[in-house]
């Protein structure tokens, strides 16, 4: 069967497995909302499939997946309908205890941290492929990977105990 284009519908089913977990666990990290997460996935899911880019490898397209699941993000977070205090998640994409404890101080961060943080350690990006994505200055990625660090920190020290 295929699409309009006359490409595969099974290609439309392959891109969404092979990227909708990772593309869920940024928009989360982001957002720190299940239902805005869903929605920016699925936002870049619909202009993927209207544009029907041609990509020129398996990671350029997961690359423009993330640069658009980011910049859609940012604009649920910017959207005036949009809640100054967003509860944070009941659950997270973590699969235990201390992960989710990890991952409920990261969503406490500002959205700027949390993108940097989630996009360097949790999908392995490059501070140079971050400033792809977020279309920012390599250096500013690496100012914000040094803040949310300390914040995390400081963070962790308060909770231990330590000054």
């Amino acid at each position: 069967m295929f699409n309009q284009s006359n490409r595969p519908v099974d290609w439309m089913e392959e891109t969404v497995k092979r990227n909708e977990d990772r593309m869920f666990r940024t928009a989360v990290a982001i957002t720190g909302s299940r239902a805005d997460a869903e929605d920016a996935v699925q936002d870049a899911f619909v202009k993927l499939f209207e544009k029907q880019p041609r990509f020129e490898s398996p990671e350029h397209e997961t690359a423009w997946l993330a640069k658009v699941t980011v910049n859609l993000c940012k604009s649920l977070l910017r959207s005036h309908w949009r809640k100054k205090n967003v509860p944070l998640l009941d659950t997270h994409p973590a699969q235990t205890d201390e992960q989710q404890d990890v991952m409920q101080i990261i969503l406490s961060l500002p959205p700027k941290y949390r993108t940097a943080i989630h996009l360097f350690y949790f999908d392995g990006y490059t501070t140079k492929e971050i400033a792809g994505i977020t279309s920012q200055k390599e250096s500013t990625v690496r100012t914000q990977l040094t803040r949310a660090r300390h914040m995390l920190k400081e963070h962790l020290d308060e909770e231990c105990g330590h000054e």
